[in-house]
């Protein structure tokens, strides 16, 4: 209220619902306007002038790259419009409050350890329950717990995070567009058993959130979407509930499931065990299995879930199916597993003419200064003989090495078709055909069989047999040695 226009906060205390205020909203030369959690209302008769807007950007102090702010030890949010100049010329002041119990109603899932997302849209509370799902494991379950806070909206601006996260600890992003980075050091270097994000909403989060889940720490977090149509209709976060490919079957596998030749099916294991559907702030729907849901939608079968009801502190549970739309379908494209570029540590190496013979290929190769970002070594023979500490280390980590005999561009462009087999150009492309050999074991759970590769190669085959959840090992001997793909009969696919 100090935050406010002295005239807007008077208004607002003579207001009824005052205890029910979600937003005041104060936009250059219009009315201001108060939003409650069932209603509006114009707040005044006078209109806001840039007065009104200096004493909120006074009060505040500076705005992030997203437009937003924080007041100190409070959770309230005031985020900015702006005009082509970048003045401010429009403020929604959100109030934010930290409400218990709410998770009640999905509480068995946070006991039970399972990596959750919740959905739904903007307003309905997933912040605010992610906040008491953060407080619930670090306090109650006594769980080393890391908040990655993009904007200060779950655990507040300052230094000090609010009280509503409980012991949890907070980790805070410059930027958004670093998100992901620090998703990935809250794992490296604060070992939590849990970690909560809010918001994932780029490629690159969503790929560190599956690198999460993967070191098996229980993840929980928000995404854009309003239901699991949604997101599987998203290209960029798909990955999230195990993204969906487009494959194509021999005639006598269509005929014997009665389909076409062309289906869609579930591309790997999903990054969360379940998905919460936040419906209203008394009613959710679960996904207590993302997998099978994901499976039951591309099947063009009716998926079961939950509805879960809090009603006077009572919660109610009934079962029930949806039918997923089969426009909404047909919309869907996807592609097989991508791996990027290779990324080569060059020892003993002119970076220059490494950099022109990449050129000369027409490959995709990315240079790195650091030897736990690469893919490949190469270095030369004469640094290869006194054995340094950069090639043994590159050894114990399992990388290939490849020793050339000098540092010249024909040499170098001679290497990077060798790692990519640009000489046999009657073999099938090596990454193509490890991921159709994937699906082929997906469908009829038999071993495949991948031609002989060199060890690059075969590590991406490696790479892209654990995105679809399966098992591989290399077999034979140089230059001969080659990955097999099966079923793990012993745990998972």
């Amino acid at each position: 209220m100090e935050a406010l226009p002295e005239a807007v906060a008077e208004s607002l205390r003579k207001l009824p619902e005052y205890e029910d205020l979600v937003e005041v909203i104060l936009d250059l030369g219009r009315r201001p306007l108060v939003r409650f959690s069932s209603s509006e209302t114009e707040l005044a008769s006078w209109v806001v002038d840039r007065t009104h807007l200096q004493h909120v950007v006074e009060a505040v102090g500076s705005f992030g790259d997203d437009n937003r702010a924080g007041i100190e030890h409070t959770l309230h949010r005031i985020s900015a419009l702006r005009n082509r100049s970048g003045e401010i010329v429009g403020l929604t002041c959100r109030r934010g409050r930290a409400i218990y119990g709410r998770i009640e109603i999905i509480r068995d899932l946070i006991e039970s350890g399972t990596s959750l997302l919740l959905l739904g849209r903007p307003g309905v509370g997933k912040t605010t329950m992610l906040r008491e799902v953060a407080r619930v494991l670090a306090e109650e379950l006594g769980k080393r717990v890391v908040v990655v806070d993009t904007s200060n909206e779950i655990a507040g601006d300052g230094d000090i995070p609010h009280e509503g996260i409980g012991r949890a600890r907070r980790m805070m992003v410059p930027t958004p567009e670093l998100q992901h980075r620090v998703m990935i050091e809250a794992v490296e270097n604060h070992t939590p058993e849990a970690v909560i994000i809010d918001e994932i909403g780029t490629s690159l989060e969503a790929l560190a959130a599956r690198t999460i889940a993967e070191r098996g720490v229980q993840l929980v977090g928000t995404a854009h979407g309003i239901t699991l149509e949604n997101l599987l209709s998203n290209p960029t976060l798909s990955d999230l509930v195990g993204g969906v490919e487009s494959v194509t079957l021999g005639d006598d596998e269509a005929r014997r499931r009665g389909t076409q030749k062309s289906i869609l099916e579930r591309r790997a294991a999903p990054t969360f065990d379940a998905l919460v559907e936040i419906e209203d702030r008394e009613q959710v729907r679960v996904h207590a299995d993302v997998a099978a849901s994901v499976d039951a939608f591309l099947r063009q079968e009716d998926v079961l879930t939950e509805i879960r009801g809090q009603h006077d502190g009572e919660i109610k549970v009934e079962w029930t199916t949806v039918t997923a739309e089969k426009n909404a379908r047909a919309e869907l494209t996807f592609e097989p597993v991508r791996i990027g570029p290779l990324r080569v540590y060059p020892f003993g190496i002119s970076r220059k003419r490494l950099t022109q013979s990449i050129a000369a290929t027409g490959i995709e190769v990315r240079q790195v200064k650091e030897l736990r970002e690469a893919d490949v070594v190469l270095t030369v023979r004469n640094y290869y003989r006194k054995r340094p500490e950069a090639i043994r280390e590159a050894e114990e980590r399992n990388l290939p090495v490849y020793v050339l005999r000098s540092s010249s561009a024909a040499q170098i462009q001679a290497c990077l078709a060798d790692i990519f087999d640009l000489h046999r150009a009657e073999m099938p492309d090596p990454i193509a055909e490890a991921n159709g050999a994937a699906r082929q074991v997906l469908q009829h759970r038999e071993p495949v069989l991948l031609e002989p590769a060199n060890a690059y190669v075969r590590r991406r085959q490696h790479q892209i047999a654990e995105r679809y959840n399966l098992a591989s090992e290399s077999r034979g001997r140089e230059p001969n040695r080659q990955v097999r793909m099966f079923v793990d009969r012993k745990g998972k696919r």
